[in-house]
């Protein structure tokens, strides 16, 4: 008996590290994606510091398209990290600053 589990930990082992080796690639890929989200997102946290800013204004304040910045300020409002503080001078662009500068 105990052989048969010692086999099945051994069969289970070699399964796992095929696994890891035929998806090594893709897991690279998506760590190197993480990485440049994490910087981007600390590129446009920087840049919303002192003052609450438009999508327009961190777009160019950052050099990154407004569209990219859109969608990583989405992603910061949805946990938290950012807040809506109002509309630009114009009332056509929402303002955005750091969550932790908004409880201050």
């Amino acid at each position: 008996m105990p052989d048969a589990s010692k086999e099945k930990a051994k069969k289970r082992t070699e399964m796992l590290a095929d696994l890891r080796n035929q998806r090594r690639e893709r897991v690279k890929q998506a760590q190197a994606l993480l990485k440049e989200q994490q910087t981007t997102r600390k590129t446009l946290s920087r840049a919303m510091q002192g003052e609450p800013k438009s999508i327009p204004q961190l777009a160019e304040a950052t050099g990154l398209p407004a569209h990219a910045v859109l969608w990583h300020v989405a992603a910061m409002k949805k946990y938290g990290n950012v807040v809506e503080t109002g509309m630009d001078e114009d009332s056509v662009y929402y303002l955005y600053t750091l969550a932790e500068e908004a409880r201050s």
